[in-house]
């Protein structure tokens, strides 16, 4: 697992947070209890500082860095959906940021917001806490609503039941060979 310490900067993981094989934690970033991690995630301390919180999900592809002796600040419960970036900002507890959506210097998304895909949440720009943002460059459209509350909260249970599944052993890496034989199927 691609785990470095960069000069004096070394990762701190909760034990119980699943980190993929196929990302990379470098320097100082913290990782809390049940997180996870995905496949591809970059999570860049080298000189500055990563902190998230516990039960957060950093899905496949996301890119997470600070400026200089500054801190990039992911909350508790926290989506960072597919691809997204997140660069030296703060995401408060519960928030959701959508694939591909861009989080930047200075700017803070508030306790329970919703940040669609592809958004562009800017240079020192803030998202109250449980309101939704679409847009380039972001803007607030509502509310977020009992439906996407709920929705979400779903969706964190789910990452969190994932990130203990994947640390219990569930993927097992296949040699080619084996990956290529067929699948016997159970009867009945």
């Amino acid at each position: 697992m691609p785990i470095y310490a960069f000069e004096d900067r070394r990762p701190v993981i909760a034990e119980s947070a699943y980190v993929s094989p196929s990302a990379q934690v470098i320097g100082d970033v913290t990782i809390g209890e049940r997180c996870y991690i995905g496949h591809g995630v970059i999570l860049r301390g080298d000189y500055g500082s990563i902190v998230i919180g516990d039960e957060t999900a950093v899905e496949e592809g996301v890119i997470v860095h600070a400026r200089p002796q500054d801190r990039t600040t992911i909350g508790r419960r926290v989506t960072l959906g597919h691809g997204a970036m997140v660069h030296n900002a703060s995401i408060r507890d519960g928030a959701v940021i959508g694939m591909r959506a861009v989080v930047s210097d200075f700017s803070e998304v508030g306790a329970g917001a919703i940040v669609g895909e592809m958004c562009l949440v800017k240079n020192s720009q803030t998202i109250p806490p449980r309101k939704v943002a679409v847009g380039v460059p972001a803007r607030i459209v509502g509310d977020v609503e009992e439906r996407h509350s709920m929705m979400t909260h779903v969706a964190k249970d789910l990452y969190v039941e994932l990130a203990r599944r994947y640390s219990a052993g569930g993927m097992v890496e296949l040699d080619r060979l084996e990956s290529l034989a067929p699948t016997p199927r159970s009867a009945g």
